[in-house]
């Protein structure tokens, strides 16, 4: 059954990040509804054409839930087995943009292998309680022992390209290597293939699956509801969480280049934070508010909210709103904050509300709803 939450916020605006003109501001109430809850370190949701939900939990496990809440006690069956090793395990859920005609849906995850452990991408058919026809796309290498740092969300593009989200594993030089995975965002076909227009395609000695570089460890990923373009952000380290527009070739910099310092000592990490031939960040935060999920909203239901992006906050537990002017960041609002946990994932429903799930071991499904008479 679902459980509703009745929260009257009254937030300002802050400015943590580039310069800008704000103005305190209280936001309208809106309530809470819990969808559905236990679940264990939920980490992904998807939506299917139905009005059930996909969500992934982190101990490997894919479970189903109806339009009215009702969480199936019965995992699907068919889901690889996964490394849940530190930050690793089940992740990120996406459907096939022509799910309804063929049935794929899309598995990231942390897999063991020679020499550790490493982020994968599987594809299957949903079929009924199971998954059909499976096959590994996607394999992280060279795989390391380290248990931190696996990214990683998956996006479709309009023309039909998966992108995949990858972290530098914890050993940061690594984001700076075309022969290697680790800290970049990678491009391929529906069915695994690498586009012959990637942009390393033709560099000797480079994986000609990467699309960026210099990237930390991305754990959201939206497709711009008007531009189509990939937008991402990635954790820093102490502080320099970044927003930023994936484009081909592109080197976001890390850990050459960053806004963030090391967490014991406060120093500086590599040579600044600007570089000739590195991107500077469309927003960032510093302190660190630890990001993850992201979502543009499109919907009715709350109609000031249209065009902003929405980024979910696990160490400070909040949820961020950025108003957006084309590809800056104009304004921030904090919701939410400490009251409802560890911001996992953000998505817009396609019933025009926001739905969020929170990072514990009783994790909840949540919906973001407009209280009654309230106008936005």
């Amino acid at each position: 059954m679902i459980r509703t939450i009745r929260i009257l916020l009254f937030t300002a605006l802050l400015c943590l990040g580039p310069p800008f003109a704000a103005r305190a501001q209280d936001a309208a109430p809106f309530r809470v509804v819990t969808v559905a809850d236990g679940l264990e370190h939920p980490w992904s949701l998807a939506f299917l054409p139905d009005g059930r939900m996909l969500v992934t939990e982190r101990p490997g496990r894919l479970r189903l839930v109806s339009a009215d809440g009702r969480l199936d006690p019965r995992p699907l069956a068919g889901v690889p087995k996964v490394a849940a090793v530190g930050q690793g395990g089940l992740l990120d859920v996406a459907l096939h943009p022509q799910f309804a005609r063929n049935g794929w849906i899309y598995l990231s995850y942390a897999a063991q292998g020679e020499g550790g452990y490493g982020t994968e991408v599987l594809r299957a058919r949903l079929d009924g309680h199971a998954l059909r026809d499976a096959r590994v796309i996607f394999s992280m290498r060279p795989k390391t022992t380290t248990s931190h740092h696996f990214g990683s969300r998956l996006v479709f593009d309009r023309q039909g390209y998966l992108y995949i989200t990858l972290g530098d594993r914890g050993e940061m030089a690594r984001a700076q290597r075309l022969d290697d995975h680790a800290g970049s965002v990678i491009r391929l076909h529906d069915d695994g293939r690498v586009p012959a227009d990637n942009p390393f395609v033709a560099v000797p000695g480079a994986l000609p699956e990467k699309f960026t570089l210099g990237n930390r460890n991305v754990q959201g990923a939206a497709l711009h509801p008007r531009t189509g373009e990939v937008w991402i952000h990635e954790h820093g380290p102490q502080g320099g969480d970044e927003i930023n527009i994936v484009r081909a070739g592109t080197n976001y910099g890390w850990p050459v280049i960053t806004y963030g310092r090391n967490y014991v000592t406060g120093t500086r990490i590599g040579e600044g934070t600007e570089k000739p031939g590195m991107a500077q960040p469309l927003w960032h935060w510093t302190p660190s508010i630890a990001p993850s999920g992201m979502a543009f909203y499109e919907g009715d239901k709350f109609p000031a909210w249209r065009g902003n992006l929405f980024v979910g906050a696990l160490r400070d537990e909040l949820l961020v709103r950025l108003e957006l002017d084309g590809d800056r960041v104009v304004r921030e609002e904090r919701l939410l904050e400490k009251q409802i946990g560890r911001i996992r994932d953000v998505r817009a429903g396609p019933d025009g509300f926001l739905y969020l799930l929170t990072d514990e071991a009783r994790g909840r499904l949540a919906r973001l709803e407009p209280e009654a008479g309230a106008a936005r």
